[in-house]
């Protein structure tokens, strides 16, 4: 009998620890649902901000598109009119530059586009250098590889920079030579 009591007791004991937890968990799942509530507007005007800055940046984006397309029209309206030059200089020379008069020439300009400049003439595809450069590369990898017996790959590195810089060098004094680079 004290048993039976006992254990009476101990399940009304349960039942009422069960129905306070309940309750608990109820309110603790009434305030999950607010704070979840709370955090889904925060997100949501988070959203609204990018949106509104995202608008602004377009407008603005806009508008520079738009006084940047202006600048160019006037630009081009300015280049489009024939420009008048009003100035004059006097150039001296000395007698050991490339001048045919022989004096100065006066009222010329140093360098309008016609006539050859003092030094430097450019011109098209590979300059000497570049080639000797090359040449010298591949030509160096492969007297490397064939002299080093033990290691081949090394002594291709070590030719390879050795005959690219030798190149370089006979390449470079051939452009001076030739005035496509100025001397010294």
């Amino acid at each position: 009998m004290r048993k039976i009591v006992l254990a009476g007791f101990l399940s009304v004991f349960l039942m009422t620890a069960c129905k306070k937890d309940d309750s608990v968990a109820e309110k603790s799942l009434e305030a999950q649902k607010l704070e979840f509530q709370a955090r889904q507007l925060e997100i949501e005007k988070q959203k609204l901000a990018i949106e509104k800055e995202k608008m602004v940046y377009e407008a603005q984006k806009k508008a520079d598109s738009i006084s940047e397309n202006k600048k160019a029209r006037a630009a081009a309206e300015n280049n489009s009119r024939p420009k008048v030059i009003r100035e004059t200089r006097t150039i001296y020379r000395d007698r050991s530059s490339n001048s045919n008069s022989g004096g100065s020439s006066n009222g010329s300009y140093a360098n309008n586009g016609s006539g050859t400049s003092q030094g430097t003439t450019q011109k098209k595809g590979w300059s000497k250098a570049a080639k000797g450069t090359v040449i010298g590369t591949v030509g160096g990898a492969a007297a490397g590889a064939l002299i080093a017996k033990k290691n081949r790959g090394l002594g291709a590195v070590i030719g390879g920079v050795v005959g690219g810089a030798t190149g370089y060098t006979i390449g470079r004094s051939q452009d001076r030579k030739d005035g496509r680079v100025q001397p010294r």
